[in-house]
């Protein structure tokens, strides 16, 4: 089974945005050292306790302070920007550091303030034109556009090799545009626990190939969890309190704010927040996998072979960085 992570960047209290991203560095040195498959960074706009917002430009911060390890976005909002200019500034990234850029895309609200923020066209109601973003991104990546599209006779010029492109999703959207497409795909299980299996298998059963650059001939499903290791499952608890909290200030309303530590979080949820274990078979992902190395490489073994994928990529989100680099040193120990 190969691990890779998906880096936020998050805050830890009392410390700055600058040592967010460093950390970030660090932590992908750390997923390299300990054979992590990539690590993908995020684009999250307008938050107080995510440094993680423009990942093309973290990406190559990651990569210059690496040597082996695939580096991506997980994902690009592709729905915010030019399907042109996405493929030029990755295949750009791919130019400084060849067959090591994944293009990871995604699609997303951000709220209606920031969607109006992002657009340059504001006479209008923001809306995303999905499908034909993505198809006309693999256009730009294969140079495919028919030869009656204006856009043929304006190739990207780079590098033979291109950045691996993978759509990324927790909805039935992206499993159907990934298989009409013949893409890599990446479902967010952090997400949507609940269609994780029916979307996953969808998207499989609905593959087409591909044979252009852009694609693969055989369906190729990543599934993203969020994963906490630690010495002891009260200490995986304790680390997951301040995302058990973020998750319930957002039930209640509360959008944004800062992230606690592991003991105010756990203060303020009135005490240490229960773990509910995978059980093998179930296809059912709890919201939060965490214990010791143990147990939750034992959880990750059955989901992954549950979903029929060899590749789980982990998200975190702990606001205690030594926490989290001994989180993925004990994470290591289930990659095969």
């Amino acid at each position: 089974m190969k691990l890779s992570l998906i880096d936020l960047s998050t805050l830890e209290p009392n410390s700055t945005r600058h040592d967010a991203l460093m950390n970030s560095i660090e932590a992908a040195q750390l997923a390299e050292q300990y054979g992590f498959h990539r690590v993908w960074v995020a684009e999250h706009h307008g938050t107080q306790s995510i440094a993680g917002r423009a990942p093309e430009v973290l990406i190559a911060a990651l990569a210059a302070n690496t040597k082996t390890i695939r580096v991506g976005s997980g994902s690009v909002l592709l729905n915010q920007y030019s399907a042109f200019k996405v493929a030029e500034v990755f295949c750009t990234l791919n130019e400084l550091y060849p067959g090591r850029i994944d293009l990871g895309a995604g699609r997303a609200t951000t709220g209606q303030v920031l969607d109006i923020a992002l657009q340059q066209d504001r006479t209008k109601r923001f809306h995303s034109h999905s499908d034909s973003q993505i198809t006309e991104l693999v256009s730009w990546l294969e140079n495919s556009f028919p030869a009656d599209h204006p856009f043929s006779t304006t190739p990207i010029f780079t590098t033979e090799s291109k950045p691996k492109l993978h759509l990324l999703g927790s909805s039935a959207w992206s499993s159907s545009a990934a298989a009409a497409l013949g893409l890599r795909y990446v479902f967010a299980g952090f997400i949507n626990q609940q269609q994780a299996w029916d979307i996953i298998s969808s998207y499989r059963n609905n593959f087409r190939p591909s044979s252009g650059a852009a694609g693969v001939e055989n369906p190729e499903a990543i599934l993203a969890v969020h994963a906490v290791c630690a010495d002891t499952e009260e200490e995986a608890r304790r680390q997951l309190a301040p995302v058990h909290l973020m998750y319930r200030n957002l039930s209640q309303g509360i959008i944004d704010g800062t992230l606690p530590g592991p003991d105010d979080a756990v203060k303020a949820l009135g005490g240490l927040p229960a773990l509910v274990p995978y059980r093998a078979g179930s296809r059912l992902i709890p919201k939060f996998i965490g214990g010791t190395a143990e147990s939750v490489c034992r959880q990750l073994q059955d989901i992954a072979s549950d979903f029929k994928v060899d590749e789980l990529m982990i998200q975190d989100m702990l606001t205690d960085f030594d926490a989290k680099k001994h989180s993925l040193k004990l994470l290591s120990t289930a990659i095969t």
